[in-house]
């Protein structure tokens, strides 16, 4: 009896030893699969983390990026709105610069005028000379194609050389009234004279009277004098004119 006792232990201890071996490979299972989804796990928390890294690092670069095309961004609005600025200034000087043009005829027309009007006022030396300049550039004036610019200056041309004759010592042919020729002497706007072709007759023109007045013969030699000085023939020297009171 007690032979059985003992084999029904041995029974049942290799049946618990059996049961237990099981169990025991189910948790050794159990474990390896726990470390392999462990590792697994780790390798994709490694990955997580390389590509949160590499996240960042994009992250950074695209703020310097960012901050970068700010500063670009705020320095080109600074430029457009300085070219604005310039833009709005030449708009309105371009206004300026149409209502200039279009005053500038008129004014050129009125400049014109007065000339006219100071040449019929003024000693008739080269008198026809003078008008025909006078209606050249009236009438380059009324050309469509004459620039405004173009205008002035030759408006301001004539009056350039009307204040040449009233500094310098100018002498030229023409013929008195009974067709006389004569030599003409002018000495800027102080006085205009004439000599006949003999030398034996002189006069001073008379703005009052508008006409000629006869010298004695003591001015012949300073109005021959005058005359050669005029056409170079003789050094510049001082001459002793008649001068009619209120015109020096």
């Amino acid at each position: 009896m007690k032979y059985k006792i003992n084999a029904l232990h041995l029974a049942m201890i290799i049946s618990i030893s059996g049961f237990v071996s099981s169990d025991m490979e189910s948790v050794l299972e159990v474990g390896r699969d726990n470390q392999k989804l462990s590792a697994q796990s780790q390798n994709k928390i490694d990955s997580t983390e390389r590509q949160t890294d590499k996240i960042v690092n994009e992250w950074k670069a695209v703020t310097k990026q960012v901050e970068g095309l700010k500063l670009y961004n705020e320095q080109k609005r600074i430029q457009i709105q300085a070219q604005l600025d310039l833009m709005d200034k030449l708009d309105e000087q371009l206004v300026q610069v149409v209502v200039m043009q279009r005053q500038i005829p008129p004014l050129a027309q009125r400049m014109l005028e007065s000339l006219e009007t100071f040449i019929n006022l003024d000693t008739p030396f080269r008198k026809e000379e003078r008008r025909n300049r006078i209606d050249l550039v009236r009438s380059s004036l009324a050309k469509p194609k004459v620039t405004a610019s173009e205008q002035v200056r030759q408006v301001l041309e004539a009056y350039n050389i009307e204040a040449e004759y009233g500094r310098k010592i100018d002498t030229y042919e023409s013929s008195l009234l009974d067709g006389t020729v004569v030599n003409i002497l002018v000495i800027g706007r102080i006085g205009m004279f004439y000599q006949t072709k003999d030398e034996q007759s002189s006069g001073r023109w008379n703005n009052d009277t508008e006409s000629w007045d006869e010298l004695p013969g003591s001015y012949r030699k300073p109005i021959r004098d005058g005359i050669r000085m005029a056409k170079k023939l003789a050094p510049t020297d001082m001459l002793l004119m008649p001068i009619v009171k209120g015109e020096a």
